[in-house]
């Protein structure tokens, strides 16, 4: 073979090497943690000075930090059916509590997991991820979702608040009256039909007698089932890339957790969050809402409970809300260890985030579902092998750019679309600021909220909308009503200046901002 045969065999062998080499690059695989109703408060993200989150905050330490991240719905199903589709609220037209498989839109695209799972992805989940369970995407399955909320106390009949909750809140009933220790509700023998604590809506009693002698609540089963899957999977040496999703509910209500979690925040000890007397009143929210909606309705409630002292009834919430942040914190940490100390630690991604946030009694609000910061804003934080440690981003992002995020880190083809009836994907890959590339990033210049006018009918201009900037915050009602708010000196959004003309150009490139995401 001469010379000049020989190195055009070469370099078209060192093609074909490459060739192969990409075509069998090894997959990452995904952890993807999701909680309910975690607002802000964990020491990384400084919603709460008094948050202790050190398993949250040392992932943080290890990935990078979305620190003006913003849920697209504050509430729970619209919110997880379009992180899970990646389709915007407003084009599904999905703004209430519609099952994903019967959403008219939704049901015709296809689902995260279930994206992985067409491309070549072993799928493993627990917990809530979804309202109302997509079996057929998920490999394997962990507990089942009707006991993920709870557990709830039972009286031997039914379930109620716990009877240390003062009436009228208790009267709310066994989910949002609820908060407690877990010793509050005395002994539960674990025996079926007698009083104590049971999970979820099945019945099925929870033993308890104190915090080293008792039963596993739900996201601890949930934590135990990933740790254990990890092993499994590592024992087994599994090769094919796995996307686990682990949901864990708290600190949604019934807020129950161990008394040792409450014993981390006592009462006298607690601090409130930044509250101003009469902050309702330059907001819009009393003439385009019903007033005897949950969060007004619960703030009210709550104080009437207490004999109208604002600050002991909000304390003795946030105790029970801190409790369950820092109990969530823990079973993240197990989780963490479990991949930390595996084969899979330099090939995972992991990505932590909740649904939406929750309003702590600010503008006299108590629930999530509000345009605020308080309820908008999630924790988000990405870890993938090439990310820079600790690294933080200003750039507002949103839970529907997960779905283009995966697609992206981890090579995925196809189509989000089951058939043309399925919304658009919405949101745009991360991975140009994980990348520290801000100037490459594609998404628009802010976040997009919905809070939902529920009904498939309501066209889009009959919404309220928020939207959040580095800078600012609008809102629009669907009244036309506005709100402005300027984060630069204005970080708990007390000083609405809408109504400032000289303002007038900063709300004009907002709205033009907001029509461009609309009208992609």
């Amino acid at each position: 073979m001469n010379k000049k045969k020989f190195l055009t065999t070469l370099v078209c062998g060192l093609l074909c090497l490459n060739t192969f080499a990409q075509n069998t690059k090894i997959k990452p695989n995904v952890l993807f943690i999701i909680c309910d109703d975690l607002n802000d408060y964990q020491g990384v993200f400084g919603g709460h000075p008094q948050a202790k989150t050190p398993n949250i905050d040392k992932l943080a330490s290890m990935g990078v930090q979305f620190v003006n991240a913003q849920t697209n719905v504050p509430v729970c199903s619209p919110s997880r059916n379009s992180l899970i589709t990646g389709v915007y609220p407003h084009v599904s037209k999905d703004y209430g509590w519609t099952d994903l498989k019967k959403q008219q839109v939704l049901k015709n695209n296809k689902t995260i997991m279930g994206y992985f799972k067409e491309n070549g992805y072993l799928t493993l989940g627990t917990g809530k991820i979804t309202h109302g369970n997509m079996q057929k995407d998920w490999d394997e399955w962990g507990m089942h979702l009707k006991n993920n909320y709870g557990p709830f106390y039972y009286d031997g009949k039914n379930k109620k608040a716990l009877p240390t909750v003062p009436s009228p809140f208790r009267d709310i009933g066994p989910v949002d009256g609820s908060f407690g220790r877990l010793s509050d509700a005395g002994i539960s023998e674990g025996q079926k039909d007698k009083k104590g604590w049971v999970y979820g809506w099945s019945n099925e009693p929870m033993r308890y007698v104190n915090d080293n002698d008792r039963d596993l609540m739900q996201d601890e089963l949930h934590a135990q089932w990933a740790v254990d899957k990890i092993k499994e999977l590592e024992k087994r040496e599994q090769q094919q890339p796995f996307f686990m999703g682990v949901g864990f509910v708290r600190p949604h209500t019934p807020m129950h957790a161990p008394d040792k979690y409450f014993d981390m925040f006592p009462i006298e000890d607690l601090k409130l969050a930044n509250w101003q007397m009469d902050d309702i009143k330059d907001t819009n929210w009393n003439t385009n809402f019903d007033s005897k909606q949950k969060g007004p309705r619960y703030f009210r409630t709550l104080l009437a409970s207490y004999n109208g002292d604002r600050e002991l009834a909000l304390k003795h919430f946030l105790q029970a809300y801190l409790a369950c942040v820092a109990f969530v914190d823990e079973q993240v940490g197990k989780v963490m260890e479990a991949l930390d100390k595996s084969a899979f630690k330099d090939n995972t991604i992991v990505v932590f985030t909740s649904d939406h946030g929750w309003q702590m009694g600010e503008k006299e609000y108590l629930f999530k579902n509000s345009p605020w910061e308080e309820s908008a804003r999630i924790p988000m934080i990405i870890k993938t092998p090439e990310t820079t440690p600790g690294l933080k981003i200003e750039q507002p992002v949103s839970l529907i750019d997960l779905f283009p995020t995966f697609i992206d880190l981890c090579d995925l083809e196809g189509n989000n679309k089951i058939n043309t009836k399925g919304g658009n994907l919405g949101g745009y890959s991360l991975k140009p600021l994980l990348e520290n590339k801000q100037k490459n990033w594609k998404g628009p210049n802010g976040a997009l909220t919905v809070v939902g006018n529920y009904g498939i009918k309501i066209p889009t201009e009959k919404q309220n909308f928020s939207y959040r900037t580095k800078n600012w915050r609008y809102i629009k009602y669907s009244n036309g009503q506005e709100e402005l708010y300027n984060h630069q000196i204005d970080g708990y959004e007390t000083n609405n200046i809408a109504s400032d003309s000289k303002y007038l150009d900063i709300k004009k490139k907002l709205i033009n901002e907001i029509t461009a995401i609309i009208n992609k």
